[in-house]
Parts: structure tokens; C-alpha cells; sequence
């Protein structure tokens, strides 16, 4: 074990969420002597490591360009930007590598992965997938930038990965070799972290490297990669598909999820409602398929899926009115999902809930389809008075300064038919520890106006 530390030299974590513990456990586990560092005085996990690991240099309060100069690899948690000066001087004056967890899984796994990544649904869709292989009985683990981090799934020996990963874990992830690839969709977000949208696009396309197959959006070009015409593909879309594509077939009223001429499941069985979740739907059996799934155990799938908390889910009909939280809503590509995905569905209007933080975004894209689906747009958190500038659909707008005002604002200009949804196109911390809180706090008042 000496020879390999020494051999190998210091691996160095930055960020002790859980993502680097469990990069501090793996590493350690391997033989590796391991440093951390933390820009956080005393970061979450810090009892936890020291009580494990006594023995671990840790460094706080900033990044420590002394302790990463020295460092074999550095394995940064996804929160911290590889831009930052001292990773920069890091990687390019001593020629460190920094990398991720998802590099280190890559490294690990000989087992199929299907990678998943897109600024909207990637939840919904890697959950969905998951379900489908369990439900076909193929021993499967799910995580990544959803629930598990992923150097966990290694503890449970799977023959098939579906991962969830964020543009900031592909910055850092060089061995992904997927079986199956998609970027759902691409709208603007982190800009805050991004320099401009080509950044962004650039950082989501590292899914696609190496793959050998992938899934693209057909109403989303910039999910098309730049890959050569031999590599198999398919795409998924809301139009009529063509020969092994995946789209929507519409007869006598009723739409159907299809395969190029088959029709595979009518829409109004499935288990999630909404148009984007249609979209969500046929992105998964395109996955699915790729990596061998039984068509009969992916339908049986969407059928008793009823969808992801805070992802435009239900919480009750109340006088002709349905209440949805969208609370995961956290940029505007999502929000917009989301209004045409309920608009096209309901007899009514939609009544929008949102506002926040909205990390340098354009909200502008909003109105549109506030437009044609909107009845009111209820605002409050930082950014409310950048979105109501944004925004010049010809709707009611109302600035609150609690959830529990917007939410009695919204029952007094709902009509029956309508649907009031909270899906703020911003980030929560300003006012929510995160958006599950806020999801659950939205969730509460509703309750409490509904009993």
C-alpha cells in the first residue's frame, strides 16, 4: 500500500459536500493518501472526515494553491468552477490534471452507462430509465447530479449506470464512454458561471464524446452533435416521426407515443401529464431500446410513473383549479416547459408563480408563451422587478413579497379550468434554503388554502 501512495502521490479534494467525501472514502479505499480542501470555513462533513480520517490534511477558508501545487490529481467537486485562478495555474503552469467524480467512476466501471444531461428534465428522465431496467429486472444503479453520487454505485455491483450529469461535471469527466447519450434540450443557464451560451453548449456536448450511440432533440438543434455519420443515433421530438425515430402520431383525437409508424402508447395512459413530459417520455424509450430494455416493461413504466416531486407535480384540484409545483424550475428553459407544457393541456389559463435568483439569465424568451397561455405572472424574490421588464406579454403582473401572498393572489384571479403554477425560472436562495424548500413551503400554503 506505501509503494502505491508513493508511487501515485497526493490526491487532493476541493469541496466536502457529499460528492467529496465520498471522493475521500473511494480514493482512500484505493491506497491513496489524500488531502482536502474547502473554500468554507467549516464546510458540512468536516466532523464526519476528521472522525474517519484523522489523519487527512484538511485546509479551509479558501483555495490553498500551496496544497494543490502539490498534488498529483485534483478531484474538484462540481460547485467549484476549473476557471478559478488557482486551478487555471494548477492545470496549465505545473500540468496537474483536474478532474471529477464521474472521471474516477469512468475509470472504474466496465458495465454499460447511459448518460444523461440537458438544462431541463434530466431528472425525470434519468429516473425514468432506471425504473424501466428495474422494472425489466436488469440489476441497475442510478445517480450522478441525481441522489447517489455516483463512486457510491460502486458498492452495489450493477450491470447497467444511468447517470444524471451537470455541464459542471462533464467539464471534468474525460473517460465517459456511454452506451447510450443524450442532451435533452439546451436553454440558457449558469450563465453566471459561463462566459456566453457557447461555453455552456460546449460543456453539455462532452457527453457525447466517445459514445456509441446517441439520442438527440429533433426540436433543439443544438442538441445535434458534431459527430461522425457512422456512430448509430436516434432522435425524439412532439412531431410525426420518421423511420426508426421516435415522435408523436395524432388520430381521431387521440396522440400517440410512436416509433416511426408504430404507435406504442396512447398519451392520456401515461402516468406524467404535459406535453414535455411526452418529450421526456420518448427520450427515455429511445435510451432504453438502445441498451436492450423490453419494450413491454418501458411502457409498463410510463404508465405507473406519476413523476418527480417539484417537477411540475400535481399537489391538488381545488374548485376547478389545479396547483402545480414546479418548484425545479430553476431557469427559464424549464419554466417554459413547463407553461406549454400545462397550457396546450387545460381549458383555462395558466397563472405563473416566479422569480428568485436568476443567475444572469434573459428572461425575456418567457413571453411568448406567456402570451398565449398566460392569464397572470405573480412575482417576487431578487430578480421579480428584471422579469417583469423582461416579460411584455399583455397579462396581469402582481409583486408579492412571501410565497404565502403569491399563492392567496393567485386563488383570487384563478377561474375554473385555469391552472396556477410554481415554476420560477430562478434559483431559490435568496429567500428558500433550496427549491425543495420552496416546493414544500408552496405546497403547505396551498394545503392550508385548499382544507
Amino acid at each position: 500500500m506505501a509503494g502505491l501512495i508513493q508511487r501515485e502521490g497526493l490526491r487532493v479534494v476541493i469541496g466536502l459536500g457529499k460528492t467529496g467525501l465520498s471522493c475521500v472514502r473511494y480514493l482512500r479505499g484505493l491506497g491513496y493518501k489524500v488531502a482536502v480542501n474547502d473554500t468554507r470555513d467549516n464546510p458540512p462533513n468536516l466532523a464526519e472526515l476528521q472522525a474517519e480520517f484523522p489523519d487527512v490534511e484538511i485546509s479551509l477558508g479558501k483555495l490553498d494553491e500551496h496544497l494543490l501545487l502539490k498534488a498529483h490529481e485534483i478531484i474538484a467537486s462540481p460547485g467549484i468552477s476549473i476557471n478559478e485562478p488557482e486551478l487555471v495555474s494548477a492545470r496549465l503552469n505545473a500540468g496537474i490534471s483536474v478532474i471529477g467524480d464521474i472521471e474516477l467512476f469512468c475509470r472504474a466501471v466496465d458495465k454499460p452507462i447511459v448518460a444523461i444531461t440537458g438544462s431541463n428534465a434530466k431528472s425525470t428522465v434519468t429516473t425514468l430509465v432506471g425504473l424501466m431496467a428495474e422494472n425489466a429486472g436488469i440489476n441497475v444503479a442510478v445517480g450522478g447530479n441525481l441522489g447517489t453520487p455516483v463512486l457510491e454505485l460502486l458498492n452495489q455491483p450493477a450491470d447497467l449506470y444511468v447517470l444524471e450529469l451537470s455541464s459542471f461535471q462533464l467539464e471534468t469527466t474525460h473517460s465517459l464512454r456511454a452506451a447510450a447519450a443524450v442532451v435533452l434540450n439546451i436553454s440558457e443557464d449558469h450563465m453566471d458561471r459561463y462566459a456566453n451560451m457557447q461555453e455552456y453548449h460546449k460543456a453539455k456536448h462532452r457527453i457525447y464524446r466517445n459514445c456509441h450511440f446517441y439520442v438527440t432533440n429533433r426540436q433543439d438543434l443544438l442538441t445535434v452533435p458534431l459527430l461522425p455519420d457512422m456512430i448509430p443515433n436516434t432522435s425524439f421530438g412532439l412531431d410525426k416521426p420518421d423511420l426508426n425515430t421516435y415522435g408523436v402520431i395524432r388520430e381521431q383525437g387521440t396522440s400517440y407515443l410512436a416509433k416511426g409508424q408504430a404507435k406504442l402508447l396512447a398519451t392520456d395512459e401515461m402516468g406524467i401529464f404535459g406535453e414535455h413530459n411526452v418529450a421526456n417520455a420518448l427520450a427515455a424509450l429511445a435510451l432504453g431500446e438502445a441498451v436492450n430494455i423490453p419494450i413491454a416493461a418501458m411502457l409498463q413504466t410510463l404508465k405507473a410513473f406519476t413523476g418527480l416531486k417539484h417537477r411540475c407535480q400535481l399537489v391538488v384540484k381545488h374548485q376547478g383549479v389545479a396547483w402545480y409545483n414546479d418548484s425545479k424550475g430553476t431557469n427559464v428553459g424549464a419554466t417554459l416547459a413547463a407553461i406549454n407544457g400545462l397550457g396546450a393541456a387545460i381549458s383555462g389559463k395558466v397563472l405563473l408563480i416566479a422569480g428568485g435568483v436568476g443567475k444572469g439569465q434573459d428572461f425575456s424568451p418567457l413571453s411568448p408563451a406567456l402570451a398565449q397561455y398566460g392569464k397572470a405572472l405573480i412575482l417576487l424574490g431578487e430578480d421579480a422587478d428584471k422579469i417583469d421588464q423582461a416579460v411584455n406579454a399583455d397579462i396581469k403582473k402582481v409583486h408579492v413579497s412571501s410565497l404565502v401572498e403569491a399563492v392567496k393572489q393567485a386563488q383570487q384571479l384563478a377561474s375554473e379550468g385555469d391552472a396556477i403554477l410554481l415554476s420560477p425560472a430562478c434559483a431559490s436562495f435568496d429567500m428558500f434554503k433550496h427549491y425543495e424548500d420552496r416546493g414544500e413551503q408552496f405546497v403547505l400554503a396551498v394545503q392550508h388554502l385548499s382544507r
